[in-house]
């Protein structure tokens, strides 16, 4: 699982890292960063394709189909299990042409201790930002509206996760984004063997104060070690 994340740079250093890896020059929303509790149903930076270019923009986190009867399952569907995307309808269409990248640089996930659940932080030992493999969706409300939302991918723990979660995040590299995002890629079973487990050995995890356990603490001491 995957229910909170952090992406802790400033706007700048988030255009740098979009034209460096994404060929992203213009940033058309607002984005309010550094954060460092990102809680489901928020709006995240994401990355799509067009079939042409990359764009970045910020999408509701929480999966909402186009066929929905109430967009509040979207709060229900903030993961998407790797093994199961081309079986369940939610996501099966949107794991054929709109699958996206969503930007981190650490996530949260709760330890189980004894009687009580630890917080912990999870990131890349290089500290970099990393794209989260995701799914997203456009849904249609009553009034003409539109909603554009999205999911993260998972996927078995790695040995380092296994210790504290038997799910994680799919984590890609650089070499396999490109052809995640493209949307003329249609070759699932390919796409499939893309969402595995991250190299144990090339990230870190560490305790967390439990202020993070409340999204409305989006404070840099939510990333500090205890």
């Amino acid at each position: 699982m995957c229910g909170r994340f952090t992406i802790t740079i400033d706007l700048e250093d988030l255009r740098e890292y979009l034209v460096d890896h994404y060929d992203i020059t213009e940033l058309k929303s607002k984005f309010e960063l550094p954060r460092y509790n990102i809680a489901p149903t928020q709006d995240v930076i994401t990355i799509i394709n067009d079939g042409s270019k990359n764009r970045v923009g910020l999408l509701k986190w929480g999966l909402i189909p186009p066929f929905a009867k109430d967009e509040k399952i979207g709060a229900s569907m903030i993961n998407a299990k790797s093994e199961t995307l081309m079986e369940r309808p939610s996501f099966r269409s949107s794991f054929q042409t709109k699958r996206c990248v969503i930007l981190a640089d650490s996530f949260y996930e709760w330890k189980r201790e004894e009687n009580k659940k630890t917080p912990m932080r999870i990131g890349l030992n290089n500290n970099q930002i990393f794209p989260m493999a995701g799914l997203w969706s456009t849904f249609t409300r009553s009034d003409g509206s539109k909603i554009h939302s999205t999911t993260i991918i998972t996927t078995h723990a790695n040995e380092l996760m296994s210790e504290i979660h038997h799910r994680m995040p799919v984590i890609l590299d650089d070499q396999e984004v490109a052809t995640w995002l493209n949307p003329k890629n249609q070759d699932l079973n390919m796409l499939s063997k893309m969402l595995k487990p991250y190299e144990s050995k090339d990230m870190y995890s560490y305790k967390v104060s439990p202020i993070v356990n409340n999204a409305r603490n989006d404070l840099k001491e939510c990333i500090l070690k205890i």
